[in-house]
């Protein structure tokens, strides 16, 4: 089948290679045209036949509503749009029934698998209709890992995207363990090899996971993460998540935590263990390092 796809950045062209490989019909847009394959929107729709679908990998909020706007006066009844970036869920609601009013299809994709997707595949979250899925699924049948697994109609309108908001979360929280780990290792002076220890949890442990593979990669790349800064932002969906365990009462202590580690990775010198240091000294007369 025939695909636009608009943004064309590291995941947005390594999945046009992968649907390509699948023998499919894929013209490309970016704002940087040594990566297009045409050079506007407009032309972009112009070359698809109809029902059309376009698949839009931009950054989420103001970069995605401008576009999905501007297809939305493009494009056609019956013709299907896809949010494939990490929007928030909330947004979703409001394009489907943008794009509805004039009889266009809406359908959000929460995508998995960063840089390694080309080879291994995308692990694929969408909500929408059915009727609008059936209109994609070559698409997400050409970028899913093989086998059985790796894609999933999530629910309606919104549940692809919350769906992939709450798999972040996960990952905030799974990382932060690793990290936690790793730290504590390496402390101590009587565990000599921290990266084979890690290595050895590769096979057999109930904690081995794609994450663990990743961490001895980086630690084979540099074993005491020296040549690293001790700082990790948030892409906003740890936040999101928080919020909308908040918004339901559901208690989220572990992937809390996670996101409030890196915001005080943030911090070269801490204005809450300033006040943690001087109360202590305040009560118990403890030791307080100054500047």
């Amino acid at each position: 089948m025939e695909l636009g796809l608009v943004g064309l950045g590291r995941m947005g062209g390594n999945m046009r290679e992968r649907i390509r490989r699948a023998g499919h019909t894929v013209v490309g847009y970016d704002r940087n045209p040594d990566l297009a394959d045409v050079h506007s929107l407009e032309e972009l729709v112009g070359k698809l036949r109809a029902p059309r679908v376009v698949w839009v990998m931009v950054p989420a909020g103001e970069p995605t509503r401008t576009t999905i706007d501007e297809l939305a006066e493009l494009l056609e009844p019956g013709d299907v749009v896809v949010d494939g970036g990490n929007s928030r869920w909330t947004d979703d609601e409001k394009h489907a029934g943008k794009l509805a009013g004039k009889g266009i299809g809406f359908v959000d994709c929460g995508v998995s698998g960063g840089v390694w997707g080309l080879e291994n595949g995308y692990a694929l979250m969408y909500g929408g209709d059915p009727e609008h899925i059936a209109k994609v699924q070559p698409i997400f049948d050409a970028l899913k890992p093989e086998g059985d697994f790796g894609a999933v109609h999530a629910g309606r309108v919104g549940a692809g995207h919350f769906a992939k908001m709450v798999h972040n979360g996960i990952e905030y929280a799974m990382m932060q363990a690793y990290a936690e780990g790793w730290e504590l290792l390496e402390k101590v002076d009587f565990v000599d090899n921290v990266r084979e220890v890690f290595r050895s949890w590769q096979d057999g442990t109930v904690i081995r996971s794609w994450l663990l593979d990743l961490a001895v990669n980086a630690l084979d790349e540099d074993e005491h993460l020296e040549k690293l800064r001790g700082y990790a932002e948030d892409s906003g969906e740890g936040r999101w998540t928080v919020e909308a365990a908040i918004d339901n009462a559901v208690p989220m202590p572990a992937i809390t935590a996670a996101l409030f580690a890196r915001f005080s990775s943030r911090q070269e010198d801490s204005p809450q263990m300033k006040m943690v240091a001087a109360l202590r000294n305040q009560f118990g007369g403890h030791a307080v390092a100054k500047k």
